[in-house]
Order: structure tokens, then C-alpha cells, then sequence
């Protein structure tokens, strides 16, 4: 078969296996090539739960852009102590953020859209291709409803950005389902939900929203922009 059949059959035996089953089988199918991105959401802690709990063969890392909530600092030493597991954590090239703060200062992202997307790579985008280095997968928390850019994406899908496989084993969930999903398993999550936060993102970026708006409305709130890094462009 192409390549791209075999995708086409890896999608069709994805969409049929329960969370746990579908990281198994991708993990199966790509030995030691596997890789899952935390930003330590509602969505990802879900699949830290499925990965973690299950023992399955998954390197499990995080980027710390150096302007996260303190609550998320919580919450990854609080996962940490729950599954007795840990994660590797990316930094931005101390460099570019130097040299970044001194022509623009602290806030630039704040002035203009290109300079939000300045600040994104250096602190996200740029780190995130060195974590995936040698992996032929990476997996997300990306859901369908998140957006409209997320809710064109497959459960399996090739990212050329990254040059990977990108799995989305939650594209097809609810919110309702990532939420019975925490409770059913007792899985810590970010107290800044409970305080209107839903997408977590850094501190100077991220808001909580006001009943009936869209989820993601709190990231980067003074744009109008697809509410995307970069991570996830189509």
C-alpha cells in the first residue's frame, strides 16, 4: 500500500477504538516514534490519564514559555505526584527571548498581530519543532468544536509544518465528554476552570470569558484573529 492508504486504513481503525485502545494501536504502529504535547488543559490532561494510567510507550512533554500561570505550575507538580510519572519540559532559546524583550520590551504582543506571532514562535513554535525531532507522531488534545479551523481536522492527518503525523484522539468529543471523562477518573485539572478560564494559554494572554461566549474568546482577546499560535495553523 501508499502512504497514504495506509493513513486511510490507520483512520478507519482510529475511529473505532475507545482512547486508550486508539494511543495503544498508534504506538503499535509507530514504535518509539510517538510523541504527546501537553499544555496541561482539560483536553490533555484527559489523554495524560489514558497515557499515563495505561502505561503506555508515549513521551509526554510540555513547552514552558517562562509566562504561565502560576496555577498551571500547580497543576503540572500536581500530575506529577498523581501518576508518579514525569514529562519533559522545552524552554524558549534564552537568546531570542533576550534579544526579543530588549528591541521590543515585555509586552509587544500586545501592539500588533505580527508582533503576537513574533512572541508565539519564539516562546512556542520554535521549541515545539525541537521536541518533535524524530518523531513520526504527535499527538494533541484538539477537539472539533474548539473552532473553526479545528473542526475541518481528522482524527489522524498529516502536519507539513512539522513534518509528522498528527493524531487527534479527542477531535470528536464534547466538552461535556472531556468533563465526565475528568470526573469519572479523578483527573486534576487547572483551578482557573472553576474561575471562568477555559483555554489556558500564558498569563499576559489569556482571560476568563463571560457566560455564552465562545470558548477560546479569552485567548488573545484584544485581536480579532482565528485565536491560533501557530502550533495548530491549517
Amino acid at each position: 500500500m501508499t502512504d497514504s492508504q495506509i493513513v486511510l486504513t490507520q483512520i478507519s481503525a482510529l475511529e473505532h477504538l475507545s482512547l486508550a485502545d486508539g494511543i495503544r494501536y498508534i504506538s503499535e504502529q509507530y514504535p518509539g516514534k510517538v510523541v504527546f504535547s501537553s499544555s496541561f488543559g482539560q483536553e490533555d490532561q484527559v489523554i495524560t490519564d489514558a497515557v499515563f494510567r495505561n502505561q503506555l510507550p508515549i513521551r509526554v512533554f510540555t513547552l514552558d514559555t517562562g509566562r504561565l500561570f502560576q496555577e498551571t505550575y500547580e497543576l503540572m507538580d500536581a500530575t506529577k505526584a498523581r501518576y508518579g510519572k514525569s514529562f519533559e519540559t522545552y524552554f524558549p532559546a534564552t537568546e531570542r527571548v533576550e534579544n526579543l524583550v530588549r528591541e521590543k520590551g515585555f509586552n509587544s504582543f500586545y501592539e500588533s498581530v505580527e508582533n503576537r506571532k513574533e512572541c508565539c514562535f519564539i516562546r512556542k513554535i520554535e521549541p515545539l519543532k525541537r521536541a518533535l525531532a524524530g518523531a513520526d507522531v504527535w499527538i494533541t488534545g484538539l477537539r472539533g468544536e474548539q473552532s473553526e479551523n479545528r473542526a475541518a481536522m481528522q482524527i489522524l492527518e498529516w502536519d507539513e509544518g512539522n513534518q509528522v503525523l498528527k493524531y487527534n484522539p479527542l477531535i470528536h468529543w464534547t466538552y461535556d465528554d472531556v468533563l465526565a471523562y475528568l470526573q469519572a477518573n479523578r483527573v486534576p485539572d487547572n483551578a482557573l476552570h472553576r474561575r471562568g478560564f477555559i483555554s489556558i494559554g500564558c498569563g499576559p494572554c489569556t482571560r476568563a470569558i463571560e457566560p455564552g461566549e465562545h470558548p477560546r474568546a479569552g485567548r488573545w482577546w484584544w485581536e480579532a484573529s482565528k485565536k491560533e499560535c501557530g502550533l495548530h495553523a491549517s
